[in-house]
């Protein structure tokens, strides 16, 4: 997937998101400041991924777009942080901790062939019957995993048994532009005083 959005654009989109988190943690409200520019405009499926240390804090995204991308974001942020049913809510002590992630997704297109798929390149959808599965692509990238596993992780995230990617189960993949706060480590170090 060619690249987005520019390195500006995706900081403006994280502080949004960690904006939004803290606004409606500390006023109860939703901000309502939206960046200019055409790019926050133009809509594409998104997820926001909150992380604290390693661990998963809260991840939800939209497959098809549902608006312009900055208020995707702004609302993405807060439902991951506080609509996740598997995490309890973020509360606002912790979330200086909280390490945030975009994905800005291509559109959905249908796999003809398993072969087809990369690793680290395609997320994936796997659907049968109005059961549904969602997997990243950085989820196989992270956790070392063949496109075999990936399918059958999909599978289970579906609630369909593990091998129903080769039993009628419908195979779509996607690709994502991803990028998230630096880590702590990340940073360069400070200049001694």
């Amino acid at each position: 997937m060619d690249s987005l959005l520019s390195d500006a654009e995706r900081r403006t989109l994280l502080s949004l998101a960690r904006r939004s988190i803290e606004t409606r943690l500390q006023s109860g409200q939703a901000l309502v400041q939206r960046p200019p520019g055409d790019v926050y405009q133009r809509c594409y499926g998104a997820f926001v991924t909150l992380h604290r240390g390693k661990a998963l804090r809260g991840c939800l995204g939209y497959i098809e777009p549902r608006g312009p991308l900055a208020e995707q974001i702004i609302e993405l942020a807060w439902m991951a942080a506080h609509q996740d049913h598997r995490f309890q809510p973020v509360v606002l002590g912790e979330l200086p901790a909280l390490h945030i992630e975009i994905s800005v997704l291509s559109p959905v297109r249908p796999v003809e062939s398993v072969e087809t798929l990369l690793v680290g390149r395609d997320g994936l959808i796997v659907s049968q019957g109005t059961k549904r599965g969602l997997l990243l692509p950085q989820v196989a990238s992270e956790r070392g995993w063949d496109v075999p596993t990936f399918l059958e992780q999909t599978c289970l995230k579906a609630g369909l048994p593990r091998d129903a990617w080769r039993h009628g189960a419908q195979i779509e993949a996607f690709s994502c532009e991803v990028f998230g706060e630096p880590h702590e480590q990340d940073s360069p170090p400070a200049a001694p005083a």
